[in-house]
Parts: structure tokens; C-alpha cells; sequence
């Protein structure tokens, strides 16, 4: 599904450049349960910025099922996170004055979904989350977990085959947080590609597989660069 080759990123602030990735390889299967693990400022979240094609690389390439993203136009990039790409954030990024069913509705708008579809669709994902009794509230009107779950929900509504959470427990207590990745962890015994970003060791222990990051480059557990 993933393949990245010599992959670089650097961003050119005034007279200075910084390079955030500096020469990532890594390939990732379909249906890999993918932990991505560093300390701040190690390139984490601008991995998973060209994982989901919010951003390319400056140089080498990123093949993105068998599809360099280099050689995508914009408007090819958006209909990719629209339709293959799920994305949970720690801060949920739900539209606040819309209810969990029109947050989660959001995706299947822009991909040109008729109206019954939409509501069954969207009802059967927040049944999925355990939220079908919460379809009219708000998040002013739901707690931190619910909130997240309606985000994974939204996630889900396209039905993706990747999935990329960043730090999706980071704003929610120990129990909550728990729920949560029991909830990724059945996405992905049902079939979904996970990556996720996390700094606790107890979620990457759900993880098949942990990538190590360290001043952008991928590390092994000695803390010596992979190659």
C-alpha cells in the first residue's frame, strides 16, 4: 500500500532551512496495524502530513498504492484524502455548532453522496462507535471520548483502506483513551490499515510494527539509524 524511498522534507523559513525528514524508506502493507513513535521535533507529524497527502516530499517519492503522489494534481490529492484516507487528530477537529450526524456527514457531502445514502451511511457508523443515541448532539453536548469517536466515525465514512491517527488519545483521560484504541484495534482486525502517532509505550504495544523516529530519520531500537 505505502512505499517511501529516500524521502526528504525541508522547509525554507526566511534565510534559514530545515530539514524535517532526512532520507525516510519504509514500506507498509495493507491491513498493518503501524505504530509511529519519537520525542517532539523528531519529524512525526511531517511523516504523517505526506503519509495522508496533505503535503509531498521535497525529494524522493512516496508511492501511495502503486501511485507516485508527486505526479498528482491538486485536485488529485483531495479526491485521495477524501476517499482512501481516514484522519483522527488529538483536538477532534469536529465543526463545534454542527451535531455528531452532520460532522460525520461532512466527507460523504464532498464525495457527492444522495441524501438516503447519507443517513443510513452515517447512522450505521455512529452505531459502529457506539453513538447512535448521540446523532443530535453537539460537541458542546458530548464528552472527550464521544467526541473522538464521532471523529473516528467521520473517519470512517468514506470507508478508506488507511486510517492515520495522531495522538488520538493525547486529550482524553486513561479510560477513554483505553476505549479508543480498542476501537482501532477492532478497525483493524476488520480489514483497515492503521498508522498511529503516539509518545505512550502502552499504545504502541497494540501496534504489529513501531517506526522510531529520531531528527528525521528512521531509527532502530538501538537507537542507531535503520538502513
Amino acid at each position: 500500500m505505502i512505499e517511501m524511498n529516500e524521502v526528504r522534507k525541508k522547509y525554507n523559513t526566511g534565510k534559514v532551512a530545515f530539514e524535517a525528514l532526512r532520507g525516510i524508506d519504509l514500506n507498509i502493507g495493507a491491513n498493518e496495524y503501524i505504530g509511529i513513535m519519537g520525542p517532539s521535533g523528531s519529524g512525526k507529524s511531517t511523516l504523517m502530513n505526506i503519509l495522508g497527502c496533505l503535503d509531498i516530499p521535497s525529494t524522493g517519492d512516496y508511492l501511495f498504492e502503486g501511485i507516485n503522489v508527486r505526479d498528482l494534481s491538486s485536485n488529485d490529492l483531495a479526491e485521495v484524502r477524501n476517499k482512501k484516507v481516514g484522519f483522527v487528530f488529538q483536538a477532534f477537529n469536529l465543526l463545534p455548532y454542527a451535531t455528531a450526524f452532520e460532522n460525520v456527514e461532512v466527507p460523504l457531502l464532498f464525495a457527492g453522496i444522495k441524501w438516503k445514502q447519507r443517513k443510513k451511511r452515517v447512522m450505521e457508523l455512529l452505531a459502529q462507535v457506539g453513538l447512535a443515541d448521540k446523532a443530535n448532539n453537539k460537541p458542546t453536548e458530548m464528552s472527550g471520548g464521544e467526541m473522538q469517536r464521532t471523529a473516528i466515525a467521520r473517519a470512517l465514512a468514506n470507508k478508506p483502506n488507511l486510517i492515520l491517527a495522531d495522538e488520538p488519545t493525547g486529550n482524553l483521560d486513561s479510560k477513554s483513551g483505553g476505549d479508543i484504541i480498542k476501537l482501532f484495534d477492532q478497525l483493524w482486525k476488520d480489514g483497515h490499515t492503521i498508522i498511529l502517532i503516539t509518545h505512550d509505550n502502552n499504545i504502541g504495544n497494540h501496534c504489529q510494527r513501531l517506526i522510531k523516529l529520531k531528527d528525521g530519520k528512521i531509527y532502530n531500537g538501538n537507537g542507531v539509524p535503520a538502513v
